[in-house]
């Protein structure tokens, strides 16, 4: 079983009203020398079978379809972590 994460942000020249919130509520909370926030999701998909190109290409095509809305919003894939048993990788 292998993890793979999509992180999903605002695209840089969308406003993000959430981590501007953020940002202004970091000095009153003590944090001083942040100079921006940007607010995001992360999806964790654990993977049944190999991660090979074909399944990542399935990924790419769930995120894009169903979990970024690409008009305002990028978004990455990546494999995160594979279970290894025996020295070798499922």
């Amino acid at each position: 079983m292998a993890r793979v994460v999509v992180d999903v942000m605002l695209k840089p020249e969308i406003l993000d009203p959430q981590g501007q919130a953020v940002q202004r509520a970091l000095p009153r909370l003590g944090f001083e020398g942040i100079s921006d926030v940007r607010q995001g999701k992360r999806f964790e998909l654990e993977v049944d079978g190999p991660v090979d190109d074909a399944a990542l290409a399935r990924i790419h095509d769930l995120a894009e379809s169903f979990l970024a809305n690409t008009v305002i919003e990028d978004f990455t894939v990546k494999v995160e972590s594979v279970d290894v048993v025996a020295g070798a990788a499922k």
